[in-house]
């Protein structure tokens, strides 16, 4: 499936459906929903703010699956649907930053799409729970959008210097995974 195309046809619905999919424990990254969204703003084929909006809305709807999974069947639910090391390290930070870690929790790859269950788990207000959440998510969904806008606009200056970017972006990439390799180790 090309997500760009989906995006394109269906608009902000593939935009809210690609989002609600990516803030539930399905492992999806938004970079592919909301980057193309500010692109295609760019381009005058969506609407930046409205894109941005829609955005958030469809990752609150996904944060509400995994809040009210979570609360209605407990942790053996979580344990089944959720790599044992990303629910600790949720649990763990949503228990030391409480209400902030479901704010900040949204900004921060790898827990965005589980930072809801144990607010769900530990039965955290759910309005303050929505609206941490939204906010979160705006500010998100806002940076891949406007990166993507620019994008859009600089496409020419970035195909110009196109080499000299792949270039750089391999060796971020090998930085990386030098990294993630080293950390494994340990």
């Amino acid at each position: 499936m090309d997500i760009n195309k989906f995006i394109v046809d269906y608009g902000y619905f593939a935009i809210f459906f690609f989002m609600v999919i990516e803030s539930s424990f399905v492992p999806f990254p938004s970079e592919i929903v909301m980057i193309p969204a500010g692109y295609f703003a760019s381009q005058g084929k969506l609407n930046l703010f409205l894109s941005i909006l829609i955005g958030a809305l469809g990752s609150l709807v996904g944060a509400w699956i995994n809040y009210f999974l979570a609360l209605k069947f407990g942790r053996p639910f979580t344990a089944k649907v959720v790599p044992k090391n990303y629910l600790l390290k949720t649990e763990k930070i949503f228990h030391r930053y409480e209400n902030y870690s479901i704010f900040i929790g949204r900004l921060l790859p790898g827990i965005r799409q589980y930072i809801s269950l144990p607010a769900g788990l530990f039965k955290m207000n759910f309005f303050t729970f929505s609206i941490l959440t939204f906010l979160g998510a705006f500010i998100w969904c806002s940076i891949l959008a406007f990166f993507g806008y620019y994008l859009g606009i600089n496409f020419s200056l970035i195909s110009k210097y196109e080499y000299f970017l792949y270039t750089f972006l391999f060796f971020i990439f090998l930085l990386y995974f030098l990294l993630k390799i080293k950390n494994f180790k340990r």
